[in-house]
């Protein structure tokens, strides 16, 4: 789910680590330091922006898909909801 990082209000800490994309960005994906989930993850080409993991919410019912990125990584059995827009990669200009 990618958000305005301002948008976001942690409720415990957490840790992350760095690496590159496969655009050459890099990406910090951050992990709850004790038990390992994920949390969040961050891209540099993307400032202020936060993509947070569905399963890291109170509330999972508070967010509304808009579209799907990456279908073309998906399972057989994932199929994105009809009547949103969907993108094999990363859609231009994000």
């Amino acid at each position: 789910m990618a958000v305005p990082e301002a948008s976001v209000t942690l409720t415990g800490e957490a840790r992350g680590y760095a690496r590159p994309a496969d655009s050459g960005n890099v990406v910090t994906r951050h992990f709850c330091p004790n038990c390992g989930a994920p949390v969040f993850s961050v891209n540099s080409a993307m400032p202020g922006m936060m993509f947070l993991r569905a399963s890291s919410l109170d509330d999972m019912e508070v967010f509304k898909p808009q579209m799907h990125v990456f279908t073309s990584r998906a399972p057989s059995w994932d199929k994105p909801t009809e009547g949103l827009p969907a993108f094999a990669t990363m859609p231009p200009g994000m």
